[in-house]
């Protein structure tokens, strides 16, 4: 019998069929990335943190957007910023946003950010993506992230105590079933930071958790 071989991009195919079949909701769009980029009441005051954070800069900081996903939400960030290069592992997302998002300062590339070498920058952006990330996989970027000076971070999180980085498999699910979510300075990531500060934090309603963004000073 011949043996199947392992496939080699399963999380490219993974994060391709949830906007094929629109497994995070927006039937009416030809890509959604889901209410987390959508919904005012979550979008409004994270963009407030953002764009508070990146105008605080004399000299305005060069940006890369790690799973920018249909870049509702990058779209409000790329006049604040030098330089921002969004990327996404899905293709035809990438291809999609470049001829619907152009300046001058703006570059997207389709790059798997686990496993591929990604561009210079001052700052990543890192908004609900690594929960629906492996450990294995958010281990390989967290090897990258040191050359970064600063680390956005926003993660979906359970109330109270939890168990940090329970391992999945990559695609539509996250961590919150299991009473975790992603922290990388906890086992077995251990990233290393000279500071943390909570930018902003969205309660969601029936107990669903929270939406937490930090940003991490290497």
């Amino acid at each position: 019998m011949t043996k199947k071989a392992k496939n080699p991009w399963p999380t490219k195919d993974a994060m391709s069929q949830i906007y094929e079949l629109k497994l995070w909701g927006g039937k009416e769009f030809d890509f959604y990335s889901g209410a987390g980029s959508h919904a005012p009441e979550i979008t409004k005051p994270y963009l407030e943190a953002l764009t508070t954070f990146l105008t605080a800069f004399k000299t305005p900081l060069t940006v890369c957007d790690l799973g920018c996903g249909d870049f509702n939400i990058g779209k409000h960030l790329v006049a604040y910023t030098k330089k921002y290069d969004a990327i996404d592992i899905v293709e035809d997302l990438i291809k999609r946003n470049k001829k619907l998002f152009k300046e001058n300062n703006l570059e997207f590339q389709c790059l798997d950010m686990a496993n591929d070498e990604l561009p210079d920058a001052d700052c990543i952006i890192l908004r609900q993506v690594l929960q629906h990330v492996s450990n294995s996989e958010i281990q390989n970027l967290v090897r990258k992230l040191s050359v970064y000076k600063y680390i956005i971070l926003t993660e979906h999180l359970p109330f109270g105590n939890f168990n940090p980085n329970k391992d999945i498999i990559s695609g539509q699910g996250i961590r919150l079933k299991q009473n975790s979510g992603v922290n990388l300075l906890k086992a077995p990531f251990h990233f290393k930071v000279e500071e943390e500060t909570v930018l902003n934090e969205y309660i969601m309603e029936n107990n669903k958790g929270r939406i937490v963004t930090m940003l991490y000073k290497t």
